[in-house]
């Protein structure tokens, strides 16, 4: 970027990007500085990208007028901690109303792409229309500035993420990668296909250690416009930790939200994993197609219990210090660490095991690696497989696809393998189509049509207005069992006000455990954006920027045909209350109704001015 002002705010017009826009129809390129024109596009990621997304009137994902946008935050390669971000984001084929028109959508990842993207001196790619034939594409750091090259891509198809990433690294050195699997090749069948990201310990081990970009679709987009994979080839340019960064880089490890997500012998509960410690108390961990049954026996999946079989190391994305995700792999018989299986993140961990009957960590971890492999979103292939277990349950005699009950693990891998070939666009296309096809929508566990992550939503109706992911675009996750709040007016001000701002971490180019307790309008952002940038900003403009941005993805969600009817939970949450989750009813007829008024009260007249003056 080039900046010439320290106040954003007052001149984001003396702010430029560095953006590319390719047409993959004819391969033309063109390179442009362009000015911000607000806050917004000066912090970057969705914040912007959405602002363009608005411009196009587009009734169907698949074609040529919808554009996929690659960027980065302000924050993305930069030495803040976490500062690896990279956005993804389009209309999604997944997520849509029952207009039936899509709706915007970003997915984000880690590993190291974000920030080799960034060193290449790009800030955005916007890809045009479709190429005729696969090819992947080439952003490399010249003395010129960056460069895009167009390549043909057959030597790719048909290989696994990990496969594709690891070919590519024997053509390019000193570069980091994005790539499709198989389900993203087969976009036509598959609406949950992710983008992978490449990450420092795969490429030195050999091993399937990948970030994933996976909501929404966005991998399903990339072989839309059969773009098969992403080469970020540039230097690295760390810079020298100043004392502010320095400071703010220790209170992201030891302060916070992140401080739980340590490894135990660090005192932390292991990364997001321990979540299951959390609400297994409660009987809230995500059980059976989210019905739990007040047992024990999501305990088998505590880490404490798997650690007996499997061998368990503590992950780290590049250069951070938070370690939130466990590595786990076989053990042999002398104790060392035998094969490797697969990466144990809290979401893919629950949504392929417990929530489908799977209670064996070793089968869990073979489930999320073909996931991982086929290049899905794992919440929401594990949600659509959930719902397709229940619709089988209730209909023995007649089931739906290949008659697979919880727990079977074989009939389960069956599934995924077909889904990930192409070959099941029931389980490919998610669990709205689905279960609109069968018409039982009642347990289809989607808000929007998005699957639901792995948090009980019971214990979590903000789930209904958020703009994306959803409990990584309203953090009211954690505000039942975490806090115990129970009452409206908390709710409120929790979904108006405190906890949306979630969504600035997915603007900046940092990661949520930054600090997820406080959103980035806090002194440690402030602090990180003038060390590195010599800019100054108010936190509070910080937050208002935020919240201009989710409420503009709001608004942009009402464009595309959503009515308020939509921002609900699944039917069987309130009609069928679960006697066996220990926590108070706060999704109940009565709780929703008032909590959707007064929440709608707050928010109707800012979305009315965003309509009115930035999106017909």
């Amino acid at each position: 970027m080039k900046i010439e002002t320290t106040d954003p705010v007052a001149h984001p017009e003396l702010i430029y990007y560095r953006r590319c826009t390719v047409d993959l129809t004819n391969g033309e390129q063109k390179f442009e500085d362009v000015s911000c024109q607000n806050l917004e596009d000066v912090l970057g990621g969705f914040g912007r990208s959405f602002q363009l997304l608005a411009q196009r009137t587009i009734s169907t994902a698949y074609c040529d007028e919808n554009p996929l946008i690659v960027n980065t935050g302000l924050l993305t390669g930069s030495s803040a901690m976490t500062g690896l971000r990279t956005y993804f984001s389009s209309f999604s084929p997944i997520k849509g109303s029952k207009a039936g028109l899509p709706a915007a959508m970003w997915s984000t990842g880690s590993g190291k792409f974000g920030a080799k993207f960034k060193w290449t001196g790009l800030d955005e790619l916007i890809f045009e229309n479709r190429s005729e034939k696969p090819v992947y594409v080439l952003i490399k750091e010249t003395v010129n500035g960056p460069q895009i090259e167009l390549k043909p891509a057959d030597h790719l198809l048909g290989l696994s993420t990990h496969k594709k990433i690891m070919a590519l690294q024997k053509e390019y050195d000193n570069a980091h990668f994005a790539a499709i699997g198989q389900a993203g090749e087969n976009w036509q069948n598959v609406y949950m296909g992710a983008v992978a990201l490449s990450t420092e310990n795969q490429l030195k081990t050999g091993e399937d250690k990948l970030r994933f970009a996976g909501r929404g679709g966005m991998g399903s987009m990339m072989g839309y416009k059969n773009i098969i994979a992403l080469v970020a080839q540039s230097s690295d340019k760390n810079k020298p930790l100043t004392d502010a960064v320095k400071k703010v880089n220790r209170n992201v490890v030891k302060g916070g939200g992140s401080a739980r997500l340590q490894p135990i012998k660090r005192g932390g509960g292991g990364g997001t994993w321990a979540a299951y410690d959390v609400m297994q108390p409660f009987h809230a961990v995500p059980f059976r197609n989210y019905r739990p049954q007040g047992n024990n026996l999501p305990e088998k999946l505590f880490r404490e219990n798997v650690e007996k079989n499997y061998n368990i190391e503590s992950g780290a994305c590049y250069r951070c210090g938070i370690t939130c995700h466990n590595y786990i792999s076989e053990k042999n018989a002398d104790g060392s660490r035998g094969e490797f299986i697969a990466k144990f993140d809290y979401e893919p961990l629950n949504l392929l095991s417990t929530n489908i009957g799977i209670h064996e960590a070793g089968q869990a971890g073979r489930l999320i690696q073909l996931c991982d492999n086929y290049g899905m979103d794992a919440i929401s292939l594990g949600v659509t497989i959930s719902y397709t277990l229940s619709y089988n349950e209730r209909h023995p005699e007649k089931p739906l696809l290949n008659g697979a009950t919880f727990g079977d693990y074989e009939k389960i891998r069956e599934l995924i393998i077909n889904a990930g070939e192409g070959n099941s666009p029931e389980i490919g296309k998610g669990s709205m189509r689905l279960s609109q096809s069968t018409g039982e929508t009642s347990y289809a566990y989607h808000v929007k049509g998005l699957e639901l992550p792995a948090y009980q939503p019971e214990t979590n109706p903000g789930y209904c207005w958020a703009i994306a992911g959803a409990h990584m675009t309203m953090g009211t996750y954690g505000m039942l069992i975490r806090e115990g709040k129970s009452d409206v007016d908390s709710w409120v001000k929790a979904i108006t006000e405190e906890k949306l701002h979630i969504v600035g971490f997915d603007l900046i180019g940092l990661c949520k455990f930054f600090d997820i307790t406080q959103g980035i309008g806090t002194q440690m952002v402030v602090d990180c954006l003038k060390s590195e940038f010599n800019l100054e900003i108010d936190p509070n403009k910080i937050k208002e920027a935020v919240r201009r941005a989710f409420l503009y993805a709001m608004a942009l969600e009402f464009r595309q045909g959503y009515t308020k009817e939509e921002f609900s939970l699944p039917t069987e949450v309130w009609k069928n209350p679960n006697p066996n989750i220990n926590l108070p009813n706060i999704t109940n007829p009565e709780f929703m109704a008032e909590l959707s008024e007064k929440v709608w009260a707050v928010f109707d007249k800012e979305l009315e001015e965003i309509r009115d003056n930035n999106i017909s």
